[in-house]
């Protein structure tokens, strides 16, 4: 086991995550983080992803890449070991309010709200959820340059 594996572990026995879209496609593109998510994958701790997230990440690889890679994805997340959030009246709720008082998108918005009603750590590369630090546990991967 490598250190940072050990202090994912020692750190996150009692944690959860959310992943966000960006974290799965960083995973999906091996792009720079993507040995950090995958750590997390089999760290063995509580993993959601929300509905909304399953439905951005496959929207944006069939506007980009095309629907055959959109399902690939989809068969994809099926065989990680996460449990998807579906809506439900606190994560919807929650999800207003973020929406409202901040400069999100709709998709984002969603997000968030699961890992704030989870009490879940986000983990992603989207600058914009900075915005959100003091209401949430970010747990933030290396930004495109």
């Amino acid at each position: 086991m490598t250190k940072e594996e050990k202090k994912i572990k020692r750190t996150d026995e009692h944690i959860s995550y959310v992943l966000d879209t960006s974290a799965l496609l960083t995973l999906w593109n091996n792009e720079e983080g993507a040995d950090i998510v995958e750590r997390i994958l089999r760290s063995g701790v509580l993993i959601y992803v929300s509905f909304m997230t399953f439905m951005e990440g496959r929207y944006r690889l069939w506007k980009n890449v095309g629907k055959g890679e959109s399902d690939e994805f989809s068969k994809y997340l099926e065989l990680l070991p996460v449990k998807r959030v579906n809506i439900n009246d606190l994560i919807f709720e929650k999800s207003v309010e973020i929406k409202a008082t901040n400069n999100l998108s709709v998709c984002d918005s969603w997000i968030i709200a699961t890992a704030i009603t989870t009490n879940s750590v986000l983990v992603h590369k989207d600058p914009e959820f900075e915005q959100v630090k003091k209401k949430i546990k970010l747990k933030t991967l290396p930004y495109k340059k």
